[in-house]
This record gives C-alpha cells, sequence and structure tokens, in this order.
C-alpha cells in the first residue's frame, strides 16, 4: 500500500494537481482558523488583551473605536492586525509546505549508479571490459 501512494505521489498528472488544489484550499482554511482561534489570543493576552484583527488606522481622522465601525461608516483604514494574521498564515503554510517537499524529495531519491563493467587493468592501468 505504501508502495502505491508513493508511486501515485510521484506522478504528475492533472488529477493529482487538482487534488492538491482541494487539499491546498482546505489545508489553508485549517491554518487561519489555527492562527486566528489558537495561536493570536494568546499572543494578543500576552501582549495585553490586544485582538490583532481589530486593530487598524482610521485614516479618516473622525476615531471610530472598532474597525466594524470604520468599515460600516465607509472610512478608509489600514487594517494591520489582519495582515499581521494573515502574514502569519502565510509563513506557517510556507513552513509546512517546505516540510512536505523535503519529504516528498527524500523519497525520490535516485538509486546509486550501477558499478561500471569494467576493471582496470593491473599493468597499464587503463579501464578493460
Amino acid at each position: 500500500m505504501f508502495k502505491e501512494f508513493k508511486e501515485f505521489a510521484m506522478k504528475g498528472s492533472m488529477v493529482d494537481l487538482a487534488i492538491g488544489i482541494v487539499i491546498g484550499a482546505a489545508f489553508g482554511k485549517i491554518i487561519t482558523s489555527l492562527v486566528s482561534d489558537v495561536i493570536m489570543p494568546p499572543i494578543g493576552l500576552l501582549l495585553g488583551k490586544v485582538d490583532f484583527a481589530s486593530l487598524f488606522i482610521d485614516l479618516s481622522g473622525k476615531g471610530y473605536a472598532t474597525l466594524a465601525e470604520a468599515k460600516a461608516a465607509g472610512a478608509a483604514t489600514i487594517n494591520y492586525g489582519l495582515f499581521l494574521n494573515t502574514l502569519i498564515d502565510f509563513i506557517i503554510v510556507a513552513f509546512v509546505i517546505f516540510l512536505i517537499i523535503k519529504q516528498i524529495n527524500r523519497m525520490k531519491r535516485e538509486e546509486a549508479p550501477a558499478p561500471p563493467d569494467t576493471k582496470d587493468c593491473p599493468f597499464c592501468y587503463t579501464g578493460i571490459p
């Protein structure tokens, strides 16, 4: 079963690519949830009960209390807290993909080449069949 899986994983067909895209999209949702629901709340708590998703800069100058209020009023904002969440998402996904590719490359390593069919002549030191 492992051998079949390895052969399947090493094929470069469109079906494999489509499956990878679907799994990647689902994996991205899992990572987004991990970052926003598990990782960022403790970090925010350590930094003084900060919710990173609600961090923003109000460019209109009217001083909205929350990001939701600013968006409802149509104010221009720089949502750097959401950017931080997305950046952490990207770093985690990139690291996991790096680990997966590293394992795939380890499985794909080519076997050592066969020894040559020649040997050196003990008298003239040239290769002979």
